[in-house]
């Protein structure tokens, strides 16, 4: 399946886009839209390091904007979330108002980035699509799934919801191998590499019809034990030990939508994605390209 396949016949133009968060995911969804024709404004509280082809906003959107914002064809929300977050309020649903108070007029197209720990409450072997409901038992779940709500409400979002996010720069789970730092083996892990998101990203915004909620996952739930393990002999080193109390929790969560949608990942799997990061490592370390 081709890009223009995921589009439609012609696709959809994201036109300007408005990203508002903005950090390492937004950077890199900029930069391919930018690349591909399509003017880009980016809003963070702090706009330092932002690159020069965006329009860059500093602001605030916890509280009301003074002015208004451009006219945006498409948003995309990439809030991080909020050390302070408590069962009983959400900075995102903050953001999104005071975000629908400050733009012109509603978007074309809106994506809101939530996560899969809207399901942390119920753990279990048992694949969850995005038929299942969310069980969100943390304030952070539960703020998620607030903004969740609220984007669909005020702007008719359509919701992404990654599980962990890795790739370049994001190499903690790497750095714990190395170190032999004890890991929760039975645990169940999803995840999806950096650049995978991005792509879909991007498609969100360009599909004529994109789906309403999906998850943007790999093709392969793993144990982490599996995951470090694989790690570990690529590094030529041992395992790490088991944490103290293994908890066999985690959930297991289908990528059928996300492939059918996408036709492909670039790293259908934990093991492509980290073979490539550490080869990369390798390289920049400049010693011997791992077996």
């Amino acid at each position: 399946m081709t890009l223009a396949d995921i589009w439609g016949a012609g696709g959809r133009a994201p036109g300007r886009t408005l990203l508002v968060g903005c950090g390492k995911l937004g950077i890199g969804l900029g930069r391919r839209l930018v690349a591909g024709g399509c003017e880009v404004v980016a809003i963070r509280r702090d706009p330092d390091g932002l690159p020069d082809e965006f329009e860059a906003i500093g602001a605030d959107l916890r509280l009301p904007l003074a002015q208004k914002l451009p006219e945006c064809d498409s948003v995309v929300i990439t809030v991080p979330p909020d050390a302070a977050a408590t069962a009983h309020h959400s900075v995102y649903v903050d953001v999104l108002i005071n975000l629908a108070d400050a733009l012109p007029s509603r978007p074309g197209r809106v994506v809101f980035v939530s996560s899969t720990r809207v399901f942390e409450g119920r753990p279990g072997p048992q694949p969850l699509t995005e038929k299942d409901a969310p069980a969100p038992s943390g304030a952070r779940s539960i703020e998620l799934l607030a903004g969740e709500s609220t984007a669909e409400r005020l702007f008719d979002a359509c919701i992404v919801r990654p599980a962990g996010i890795y790739g370049p720069g994001r190499d903690s789970l790497i750095r714990r191998v190395a170190e032999g730092a004890p890991v929760d083996g039975s645990r169940r892990t999803n995840r999806i590499h950096e650049t995978d998101l991005v792509s879909l990203l991007e498609a969100m915004l360009r599909a004529e019809s994109p789906p309403t909620l999906i998850h943007a996952v790999d093709q392969e739930p793993a144990p982490l034990g599996d995951v470090v393990s694989h790690i570990a002999s690529r590094l030529g080193v041992a395992p790490p030990p088991p944490a103290v109390s293994e908890s066999g929790g985690g959930t297991v969560l289908d990528g059928s939508l996300l492939a059918g949608f996408l036709g492909s990942l670039r790293y259908p799997t934990y093991r492509e994605g980290y073979d490539g990061m550490l080869e990369a490592r390798a390289a920049a370390d400049g010693s011997r390209r791992p077996a």
